[in-house]
């Protein structure tokens, strides 16, 4: 159990001097991926391909668990029956991408985005909880670990303080990754929503790096180092309620930050070299290369013919015998569902699906009751 939700800001000293050290190593990272992306002709192709890896690691945080393969087929053959598990990683790719949408129409993160985003992953529109009931419960003990807020007022209240917090830098003057774990922790711990309070929070850590413009896209993904340190990540928003430990807490999110910008800096450098090798390779050899034929081979892990057809402009009968011919080049690797035939990019496949093995989940984290 814990203590009420008290408003925003903290009120001790969140910037230490293991907190400020930790900091400057962190932002020499997030700049470095900032840089490193910028080298992507097509941001949609970044956008996009880590969107589907960030998808599927924060859904694996919450027992959601399913495969690449699973996941690009849900993109292929959206009319089909498919995976439960993809469809909500399909739902989060979504709802991220609403987000940042509004984030750079609007340059703020205001709560009725929030609201909005919330809405995208769950397609529902049941907004900020009405109903009291909410409890975050330890799947192997059945104890009760956490009990957000119940009343309605105080979830409307702490919400707009949160907003507040978010996008008016004079209310609180401290650098915006410390800012980002102090909201990160604020937002699970008022858990506004009846569901998918941990993927609405995860989303809001990316959109708010590209609002305060440390991230010109949504590329920074802590999903992954959340899932390989869950009990950790658990047990320190459990201390901040209990003791007002930030300094843990906001450690071991500098902590994802850098970890997390390092491994994706490598990931974008390996999908720009593979995109350069393809193009180099294509242009050479086949006199249908183009440009929007790339973007459309790392657009799409996996494509089809009527992606190509739509994103060139040609037949249908053209399109196939683009992809036929790179398949049998050894670009693509054709397949076939029912009577429709796929192509994957063996190159992009390699880099998402072969990333370093993950840690062993853990068991022990709340869920919601």
């Amino acid at each position: 159990m814990s203590q009420p939700v008290s408003l925003l800001p903290p009120g001790i000293d969140v910037e230490t001097k293991p907190i400020l050290k930790k900091v400057a190593s962190a932002h020499r990272f997030l700049a470095e991926l900032k840089g490193v992306s910028g080298t992507i002709p097509n941001e949609g192709i970044l956008i996009n391909t880590l969107s589907l890896q960030e998808a599927k690691d924060s859904s694996e945080v919450e027992n959601i668990i399913t495969t690449h393969d699973d996941i690009f087929k849900e993109d292929l053959f959206p009319e089909q029956p498919s995976n439960p598990a993809a469809k909500e990683v399909r739902n989060y790719v979504a709802a991220l991408k609403a987000g940042y949408a509004l984030v750079q129409k609007n340059g703020l993160l205001t709560t009725n985005h929030i609201v909005t985003i919330q809405a995208e992953l769950e397609k529902n529109k049941a907004g900020l909880r009405k109903l009291p009931g909410t409890e975050l419960i330890n799947d192997l003990t059945g104890e009760k670990v956490y009990v957000p807020p119940q009343d309605p007022a105080d979830i409307v209240r702490l919400m707009s303080n949160l907003d507040h917090f978010i996008n008016d830098a004079s209310f609180f003057e401290a650098d915006p990754l410390v800012k980002m774990a102090i909201i990160h922790h604020q937002f699970e711990s008022i858990h506004p929503f009846y569901d998918g309070n941990g993927r609405t929070g995860r989303i809001l850590n990316v959109l708010y790096l590209v609002q305060q413009q440390l991230l010109t896209i949504p590329v920074l993904y802590l999903s992954r180092f959340i899932v390989q340190n869950k009990n950790d990540y658990y047990r320190l928003l459990q201390e901040v309620r209990d003791t007002q430990a930030w300094e843990a807490w906001i450690l071991f999110m500098l902590d994802g930050v850098e970890t997390t910008a390092r491994d994706t800096i490598v990931v974008v450098g390996a999908i720009r070299d593979a995109l350069m090798d393809y193009k180099h390779r294509i242009r050479g050899k086949y006199k249908f290369y183009s440009q929007d034929l790339i973007n459309n081979l790392f657009f799409h892990p996996y494509t089809k013919i009527d992606f190509v057809m739509r994103d060139l402009s040609v037949s249908r009968l053209t399109a196939t015998k683009y992809l036929d011919a790179l398949a049998a080049g050894g670009l693509l690797q054709k397949k076939k569902v029912g009577r429709t035939n796929y192509y994957i990019n063996k190159a992009l496949y390699g880099i998402l699906a072969q990333r370093r093995k993950m840690k062993p989940a853990q068991p022990e984290q709340p869920r919601e009751a």
